[in-house]
């Protein structure tokens, strides 16, 4: 995706295929907000698209496309064991990587098998939202891979935005008996060295300059 209409014409193709705002926001690695205003925009034909989001009364955001990566296994792999290494002296003890789903599923998957740990997903409560308070939803861990049962892991994710869903995630974790011991991304848009206590390790860290005006 080249530009902001490019983001605005795939949230409405996203949005007519059933997708919840928080599953496109999920798609386009943007916040909730952003999915929103993309959407909102989307249908009003009316309002021109040239302009950016910060410039137009919309939300402040990176838009991250690592699509270059996810579309081919071999980078894919090679991704993921950089990413590995990044985790490889965190716990000596760590048998469990849980990717948080959707994207982030894919990514763990390559980090579990460099490091020879068992496999788990978290799906997050942004998949089942739309509008008003996410704290009234909850995520779920799929049934299909690896249980927790009191063990120490990793969490992989692609992006973090804002940290939302890597705390959720983290918070679901504790409340299973586990215990999160690292955190993985490909993109921190935040710049964030932990998160409720546990550290944040990402191969790439977006830092902004200046107030965006």
């Amino acid at each position: 995706m080249k530009n902001v209409d490019d983001l605005i014409k795939s949230a409405a193709e996203l949005a007519e295929q059933g997708l919840s705002k928080g599953e496109i926001a999920d798609e386009l690695n943007v916040s909730r907000e952003t999915a929103s205003w993309l959407v909102e925009r989307a249908g009003n034909a009316a309002q021109p698209t040239t302009t950016q989001p910060e410039n137009s009364g919309g939300p402040h955001d990176i838009h991250v496309d690592w699509s270059a990566l996810g579309r081919d296994s071999t980078r894919l792999g090679y991704t993921g064991k950089a990413m590995a290494d990044l985790l490889s002296k965190q716990g000596e003890d760590v048998d469990l990587t849980i990717g948080i789903e959707k994207a982030g599923a894919p990514v763990a998957t390559t980090i579990a098998s460099e490091l020879e740990t068992d496999l788990g997903t978290y799906t997050p409560a942004k998949h089942q939202w739309e509008e008003g308070d996410i704290e009234d939803l909850g995520g779920t861990f799929s049934r299909n891979f690896a249980e927790i049962r009191d063990r120490e892991c990793y969490l992989v994710d692609d992006t973090i935005t804002s940290g939302t869903t890597m705390r959720e995630a983290i918070t679901a974790i504790r409340e299973e008996g586990g215990e999160p011991v690292a955190c993985c991304v490909l993109v921190d848009k935040q710049g964030v060295e932990e998160l409720d206590g546990v550290p944040v390790y990402s191969l790439l860290r977006v830092i902004r300059v200046g107030n965006g005006s």
